[in-house]
């Protein structure tokens, strides 16, 4: 049985096969996504997308569609499928397919009367190529397949509409044509393993339409140039590969292209499978340097969401070369912002003020992966160098105080992940002392004595036990009410809102908080923030609890961290809840794990999304594919392995 697998029932019927979209990436930032029936729904979505430096620092649509026509005896079956004005779809494709699966790869399976047509996709590995294979798995009658590109050449970010500067002309080259609409752009290669004819008939389609966009107050309509088609004839048990890249390919050399590729594919037969290939989908060479991208269609490489998402993309799934790779291009980056540079710097948003820390928190989950010696010989010197970096005072939005504790400003600009903004101003204004911050803060200076005695130096292993437990009694005196923490304290006011902050001084390895603190902090968390996706943002009991994650920008912007549920902040809750409730919680976390695990057949196939309503049916919303959950829920799924193991 296929893990991934979707029947004519659930694709033809639109309202539900629209919804469920997919991704795949060549671990350089181009990507092939739309939705299971090939009708795109978001402007984000294209059969070959790929970052162009020269341009911009956004990813660009080159080909948004391929569509393909099954004629016999001149009856021809259209097989695409577009969104026109008026909620007009166009041509109808999906009333044939009979079968969409993605164990391996996408296949998708037609049937047009007696004829039944596999298509299977691929984008090849460091390489921005998208090829598609096309057998014919039975036919009667002499048949013959058509294909029509339709072209974008913009922005992800922007929509397109037909217009005198594109440029239609095209040139021929091996067994396909290759074409450039706009200066700037590369040339795109459309080429066939099979010898065919090419019609060239440059036509503009009109106002095609992207209901993703109209749902987020968006402009959604746009025109898109069909420069003409490809025709040849098809046997039965033959196979027809097609190749879309900004270089061209021996056409001879297509099917031994496609069998290494395939040779590389991870099958996906269960969560932790799909969550292990969605997470490697997030790498990023540039320049012969590693990064890991915060999500897809639209996110850059992010600091803060690389280092929370590092240990679950990389060495718990058994690529710790990939977490090698990614540590030195950030030690790098860390090194210089250390130095005062900050131009230059690819891994966005260093310089917030809990970045260092989550940095330190990475290190030690490495720590924990191999030891505490081999942790302080590679990265040692960099974390105390960072902890010394914030007690003398260096940073420009992190001030150690006489009582120990760590302040920031988030008045003027977001200085956490809860980050969204309107007028430039924090949404959320979480400033003064910020718990999760502090809770770092106390952890990072427990490991780095605990690095610094691996690296024999007693002395300043000593000096920051001591600022630690400074910090420590400082943290109880200023966050805990009797109950739960508060999310931050400014002078005279203390934020009692219940949100899911509080759980990681509950959940790191070093917690400044006792057992029975913790115990309380965990339980409240799960009475008022538990879902089936994760832990809410903030309590349903908030006179400012605003759940469902719709409407405009702005009306999106201030629900962002005020209801919805952010799945990544699962991993310190299991951490802390297997802490206190240990061997007994174990089934409770399995249980959590066996409800999210629904989501692998639901929006993102295969992965998790951004983040969910904070009621039910806790729907996904906003990036497709998203890292630091990914990350989380796969440790989360190794924890659980890991306690089940030292329990035996």
């Amino acid at each position: 049985m296929t893990y991934l697998k979707f029947d004519k029932t659930l694709l033809i019927n639109l309202e539900r096969s629209l919804t469920k979209e997919m991704i795949r990436t060549n671990r350089a930032g181009a990507y092939n996504s739309t939705t299971l029936i090939d009708c795109n729904t978001r402007k984000y979505h294209g059969q070959l997308v790929i970052p162009i430096p020269e341009l911009d620092d956004s990813n660009h649509v080159l080909l948004s569609a391929l569509d393909e026509t099954v004629i016999q005896h001149g009856a021809e079956f259209n097989l695409g499928l577009h969104q026109y004005s008026g909620n007009t779809f166009s041509p109808k494709g999906h009333k044939y397919i009979r079968q969409f699966d993605c164990e391996v790869i996408a296949r998708t399976i037609y049937r047009v009367g007696g004829v039944i047509l596999s298509k299977e996709r691929l984008l090849s590995m460091h390489e921005p190529r998208v090829i598609i294979k096309y057998t014919l798995l039975e036919a009667h009658s002499p048949t013959t397949l058509r294909f029509k590109p339709f072209l974008a050449f913009r922005s992800v970010n922007e929509l397109t509409r037909e217009n005198n500067v594109a440029d239609t002309s095209y040139q021929t080259v091996p067994q396909g044509i290759k074409m450039r609409m706009y200066q700037g752009y590369p040339e795109l290669f459309m080429q066939f393993s099979k010898r065919n004819t090419y019609y060239h008939q440059p036509n503009w389609y009109h106002n095609i339409e992207y209901f993703k966009e109209q749902e987020r107050g968006y402009d959604y309509q746009e025109d898109l140039l069909v420069p003409g088609y490809f025709e040849m004839p098809i046997k039965k048990g033959e196979s027809i590969l097609f190749s879309a890249g900004i270089s061209p390919v021996p056409p001879r050399s297509l099917s031994r292209l496609w069998d290494d590729e395939i040779s590389r594919r991870i099958h996906r037969v269960d969560m932790y499978s799909c969550l292990k290939n969605a997470a490697e989908q997030f790498y990023q060479r540039i320049d012969n340097k590693q990064y890991l991208l915060a999500g897809y269609p639209w996110f850059t490489s992010r600091a803060r969401d690389e280092f929370i998402s590092l240990p679950g993309c990389t060495f718990v799934i058994g690529k710790t070369e990939a977490f090698y790779r990614a540590m030195e291009t950030a030690t790098g980056e860390i090194k210089a912002f250390l130095n005062g540079e900050r131009k230059g710097l690819n891994l966005k948003g260093i310089d917030e003020p809990d970045v260092l820390l989550w940095f330190i928190r990475t290190i030690q989950q490495y720590a924990q992966h191999t030891s505490i010696q081999e942790a302080a010989e590679r990265y040692g010197a960099l974390a105390n160098e960072i902890i010394q970096f914030i007690r003398k005072g260096m940073h420009h939005n992190l001030f150690l105080h006489s009582n120990g504790l760590l302040y920031v400003n988030g008045k003027d600009k977001p200085a956490t992940w809860m980050n969204a903004v309107e007028d430039g101003h924090p949404i959320t204004p979480r400033t003064g002392y910020v718990v999760e911050i502090n809770a770092l803060w106390y952890n990072a200076l427990k490991f780095c004595a605990e690095l610094s005695g691996a690296l024999g130096d007693t002395h300043a292993s000593d000096l920051l036990n001591y600022q630690a437990e400074t910090t420590k009694a400082a943290f109880v005196n200023m966050f805990w009410n009797g109950t739960y923490l508060y999310d931050f304290v400014d002078g005279n006011y203390s934020d009692r809102e219940v949100r899911p902050n509080m759980i990681f001084a509950a959940g790191l390895p070093h917690s400044p908080l006792d057992r029975q603190q913790q115990k309380s902090v965990v339980d409240i968390t799960t009475r008022e923030l538990l879902t089936p996706k994760g832990l809410r943002t903030l309590s349903p009991k908030s006179g400012s609890y605003r759940p469902i994650y719709i409407g405009g920008q702005l009306e999106r912007d201030r629900n962002y961290h005020n209801g919805p549920v952010w799945t990544w902040t699962i991993g310190a809750y299991a951490e802390a809840y297997l802490k206190i409730y240990k061997q007994s919680g174990i089934s409770f976390i399995e249980r959590f794990m066996g409800g999210l695990e629904s989501e692998m057949t639901e929006l993102c196939i295969g992965t998790l999304s951004e983040l969910y309503d904070g009621n039910p049916p806790f729907k996904g919303h906003g990036g497709m594919s998203f890292a630091m959950n990914v990350s989380e829920v796969l440790r989360v799924l190794n924890m659980l392995k890991e306690t089940e193991n030292e329990n035996k």
